[in-house]
């Protein structure tokens, strides 16, 4: 499904992508926009964000017959694929569905970070046609694909930006390492060439490659950027973020948090002070507080998703790195679990390689169908 600033088109099943109709307009889609900040007129301060004064330098030069996102997807995921082919095809090869391959087939599942209850429940749901019959390597590839489509489906989630609250406050949280500011980066992007005003602040106040980071993306974006010393108060700069962008009247405020541990009890108590202090200024607020996933944590994940879920209220998530682990089937095992939208995956650094999560297209690509 889609994420996008715009209306809802459905995805090619096939290739993954999908093709935006922007809200406000019908013609081309317009250079993201690169218009200085202003802030509301007030008798006394100077504006707090930043201005955007020289235009936005392109995030890369452009690559000429780029790959589409089934083929960087299936590509990102081989990794993960691998295993499950290579697994498939030693247990599957001109033998019948019997009780001892159903069981190679349940532990080659839990190793792929599927985990114990998911591997069961797609062994059980393969097994009910096929047990005693003979079965192709192709044939139970394309099963697993259906059973983990059916597991990850009803967590696509359309979340149109354009539509509810102005501005809309996102809020984005994540232990540290999980990708979590160029995910944000890559999102406002992705919304601003779309036409939304965008306002991007660096609540990570810790971390100064954070913040630089941050600015950076909003640069090349044409979006607002508001930041603060270094190990400022995160909930003030949360909460002048939102007045700010009530100012402006901005269409979103992305804020950046600092990464956090899960175990951490002081550092999970501040991030609800950082929701607290967002509610001050718009009490319904944040409308979305979506939770970014680093894919190489494998099993790990499940408990950050239950402790930041009970922190700070996650609606969504995002999971990273996709292209870098073999823990890929940990998505599944979340999806199972926990009854969250999936917003993206990312298999990549460019803004093109972070997509709306599609059931289908993901659980081919990780059981190694490409086509």
């Amino acid at each position: 499904m889609i994420l996008w600033w715009g209306k809802k088109k459905q995805p090619d099943p096939k290739t993954g992508e999908t093709p935006i109709e922007p809200l406000h307009t019908s013609e081309t889609l317009p250079s993201p926009p690169v218009t200085p900040t202003v802030v509301a007129p007030a008798p006394a301060p100077a504006p707090l964000s930043t201005p955007i004064a020289a235009p936005p330098a392109p995030i890369a030069p452009p690559e000429p017959e780029r790959k589409g996102f089934l083929a960087r997807l299936t590509e990102g995921l081989k990794r993960s694929s691998s295993r499950l082919a290579e697994g498939v095809a030693a247990v599957f090869t001109k033998k019948k569905l019997d009780r001892e391959s159903l069981e190679e087939l349940e532990e080659l599942l839990i190793t792929s970070d599927m985990g114990s209850k998911v591997a069961a429940r797609i062994t059980q749901a393969i097994s009910k046609d096929r047990f005693d019959k003979e079965v192709t390597e192709d044939e139970i590839k394309s099963a697993l694909a259906q059973e983990v489509s059916a597991i990850l489906k009803p967590r696509e989630h359309i979340v149109d930006f354009s539509v509810g609250p102005r501005p809309r406050i996102v809020l984005f949280v994540g232990v540290n390492g999980s990708g979590k500011t160029t995910t944000i980066g890559k999102v406002a992007a992705k919304l601003s060439a779309q036409g939304a005003n965008v306002l991007l602040a660096a609540g990570d106040t810790f971390r100064a490659a954070a913040v630089e980071q941050l600015r950076v993306w909003a640069d090349r974006s044409g979006a607002g950027f508001i930041a603060k010393g270094h190990g400022a108060d995160a909930a003030g700069l949360a909460y002048e973020a939102v007045e700010i962008a009530r100012a402006e009247d901005r269409d979103l405020v992305l804020i950046d948090t600092a990464g956090r541990l899960q175990n951490k009890t002081q550092l999970m108590d501040e991030l609800s002070k950082v929701v607290r202090a967002i509610r001050k200024v718009d009490p319904t607020a944040p409308h979305d507080v979506i939770l970014v996933l680093d894919a190489t944590v494998g099993q790990n994940a499940l408990g950050q998703v239950e402790a930041f879920r009970n922190t700070a209220g996650v609606t969504g998530l995002v999971m990273t790195k996709l292209d870098g682990t073999a823990k890929g089937g940990v998505l599944v095992a979340i999806a199972e679990q926990f009854a969250l939208p999936i917003h993206f995956v990312g298999v990549g650094e460019q803004a093109e390689d972070l997509h709306p999560f599609n059931a289908d297209v993901f659980a081919r690509a990780l059981v190694g169908l490409e086509d």
